[in-house]
């Protein structure tokens, strides 16, 4: 016996990967607490420090972790960022956050997401071993004031349609295999996250109720129904505690909801701690308020702050091990630290097959989603659909006709379909279709004069343009993150009304991260069309549309203002004050939920299964929707509910229901 003991030892040396088996953390028979028992048991202390970022690898044990990748409409390596800086590859875009959310299809919004996530295994696992598995999507904020500058990132402003698409993006991210995750969800940004100006040092004010009724119930539900391994905490705070050290992460969300995963600060969040929130009198401090609170990793250099906290007495290792456990949880979930033939996903990226993006599958899904994500605002007398059987020529107009803007968390593209592209082919070689920028305006004119129709593409820059400086945008209805946007008036209404002057039949295509109080565009041009940007099928999905080839079925996911001066005051949390439809009192330009199609749908039968409803009691509600007109369409059936005499003051409408 004294003689294997050596054996044994060189065998460990010489073969370290065939002996790492001996390890129980690696042992996918054993339970998981027991696993993180083990691994956290042979960890150093400066191993566990250094774990707290977003790589918990630990080489001198084989455990190989896995990062974060960004994710919010397709796998982000590469775009208008440059992440993924070594070597990007392109992938799957589809429309922005806000589009995604238009399609008020959650089952389409999974499959997304699900393409999503076999393309970030993809880059983990290939050839390519770039990115991650933990996939920092879907934003879970609610959008509720349009001059937030990351409008664009949220699913809109209603808490109904928000997590039941928070849910549907973190299902399809996550898959549904009964033990291991296709890749992790990690939702942004916890909590009451929507300015940007003030968003390092402000604090979002409001009550208890508006709390459990309104900005936590998207991330709520996605934990508790959609399962979310990770979440990311916002810059602001709430009620004047910042969110990474905020109590509500231990006792709403560990203990209430049962979260037991990731919770990660935001990029430079400790710093912020003490230069903008002036919170505590240094890092240290910071840093061991941050782990106490239940932040397990840190998006900024956190290893000297927590070694400072672990010497002065701020900070124990058993606080560290109870943060860690987290981690390692979401690492076993993710088959990390497991054999490769247990993971059904590790399959992905292993064979000789096409890279998913180039799949025909993908393309189209990609298309799918961009032709249902786009809103018919107006269509006076029959404006569209375009017959190209009775056009000799079309004018393709604007700022935006002849590109797809990518956004600050898009990823490349294998390849974008312009609107201009996506005309011209739809149209044919019978049609002509002539392009002009809107640079030169008199131009412009002239060729809508020329024309048959105009086509007018317009709307923000969803970066602010190359080459600009952080937190600065030229535009004042533009905005982005750290920029919130000063005004809701169209800079390129002059050009729609010139256009309008010299041809009446003209079609206005706004492409915007945003809504835009367009008074005057509504009131005069025959038909307008809504769509977000960023979607490689833009231009086709576009076309489909123009031309009725798909029936256009998205509904808006903001209220519609007619001016800024209808808003209440841009850091005003108390959404009672005005915010959103759901406390709205004006009248909109277009409402929360609207949208057109070119057909028609009757309803008739509206009906429940009981007369009243109790308290923890469940009530169905039925109709019957019936297309009346003489195309095929999509309608959106949307069922609202409101209180009419509550004690306490509720939403004139809500949201309770919906289906695609």
């Amino acid at each position: 016996m004294t003689r294997a003991v050596p054996l044994a030892f060189a065998l460990l040396v010489a073969v370290p990967a065939a002996a790492q088996s001996a390890y129980p953390f690696q042992d996918p028979d054993l339970p998981i607490e027991a696993r993180v028992d083990d691994l956290l048991s042979r960890m150093t202390l400066e191993e566990k420090v250094r774990a707290l970022g977003t790589d918990p690898s630990v080489p001198r044990l084989g455990v190989e972790g896995s990062g974060h990748v960004e994710g919010l409409h397709g796998v982000a390596q590469g775009g208008p960022s440059n992440w993924g800086r070594r070597n990007p590859a392109p992938t799957t875009q589809f429309p922005q956050a806000v589009g995604l959310g238009m399609t008020w299809d959650p089952d389409l919004v999974r499959r997304a997401a699900a393409v999503e996530a076999v393309e970030a295994r993809y880059l983990f696992q290939s050839a390519y071993d770039r990115a991650g598995l933990v996939v920092r999507a879907p934003n879970a904020d609610l959008a509720r004031d349009i001059r937030w500058g990351r409008t664009e990132e949220s699913y809109g402003e209603d808490p109904y349609l928000v997590s039941a698409l928070t849910v549907a993006f973190v299902e399809g991210l996550q898959g549904d295999d009964p033990r291991y995750l296709r890749t992790a969800s990690l939702m942004k940004h916890f909590l009451a996250n929507s300015n940007e100006n003030e968003r390092t040092y402000g604090s979002s004010n409001f009550g208890e109720r508006l709390l459990h009724e309104y900005y936590a119930v998207p991330f709520r539900r996605g934990i508790v129904e959609g399962g979310a391994q990770a979440f990311m905490t916002a810059y602001n705070a709430v009620n004047g505690i910042p969110m990474q050290v905020h109590p509500m992460l231990q006792s709403m969300v560990r203990e209430g909801w049962g979260h037991d995963g990731i919770i990660c600060t935001d990029g430079g969040g400790l710093r912020l701690l003490i230069t903008d929130h002036a919170y505590y009198p240094d890092l240290a401090w910071g840093a061991a308020a941050t782990v106490r609170a239940s932040v397990n990793q840190f998006l900024d250099d956190h290893v000297d702050a927590t070694h400072r906290a672990l010497s002065d007495g701020l900070l124990s290792e058993a606080d560290i091990d109870a943060a860690l456990r987290g981690v390692y949880r979401v690492m076993i979930r993710l088959g990390q630290l497991d054999p490769p033939d247990r993971v059904p996903y590790r399959a992905i990226g292993a064979g000789d097959g096409p890279e998913p993006w180039t799949t025909p599958e993908h393309r189209e899904l990609a298309r799918l989603v961009t032709r249902k994500s786009i809103v018919l605002l107006k269509n006076e007398a029959g404006a569209l659909p375009l017959d190209a059987d009775r056009l000799t020529s079309i004018a393709v107009i604007g700022p935006r006709s002849d590109e797809v803007l990518l956004d600050w968390y898009s990823g490349d593209t294998l390849y974008a379909v312009t609107p201009l592209e996506g005309i011209r082919e739809r149209a044919g070689r019978g049609v002509s279709v002539r392009h002009a920028s809107g640079a030169d305006s008199a131009a412009a004119v002239a060729l809508a004069r020329e024309s048959d129709v105009a086509v007018v593409v317009v709307g923000n820059h969803p970066t602010c343009g190359d080459d600009i400086p952080w937190a600065e945008c030229p535009v004042e209805s533009w905005g982005r993150e750290a920029v919130d946007r000063r005004s809701l008036q169209l800079e390129d209404e002059g050009l729609i009304k010139a256009v309008h002057r010299a041809n009446p039949a003209t079609v206005v295509v706004l492409a915007s991260s945003f809504p835009y109080a367009i008074t005057w565009t509504d009131h005069n041009v025959p038909a307008i069309v809504h769509m977000a940007q960023n979607s490689q099928e833009m231009g086709t999905a576009l076309a489909n549309v123009l031309f009725g080839d798909v029936n256009p079925g998205g509904r808006l996911v903001h209220t519609w203002v007619r001016s800024l001066d209808e808003l209440p005051p841009k850091l005003e949390y108390d959404i009672r004050e005005g915010s959103t439809y759901l406390y709205y009192r004006g009248d909109p330009l277009y409402p929360f939920g609207y949208g057109l199609s070119y057909t028609t749908f009757g309803y008739s039968d509206l009906r429940t299964d009981a007369a009243t409803l109790s308290v923890g009691d469940t009530l169905a509600v039925r109709v019957d929707v019936t297309n009346t007109g003489d195309r095929a369409g999509d309608e959106v059936v949307q069922l609202y509910v409101r209180h009419p005499r509550s004690a306490v003051e509720r939403p004139r409408k809500a949201l309770k229901g919906f289906r695609r």
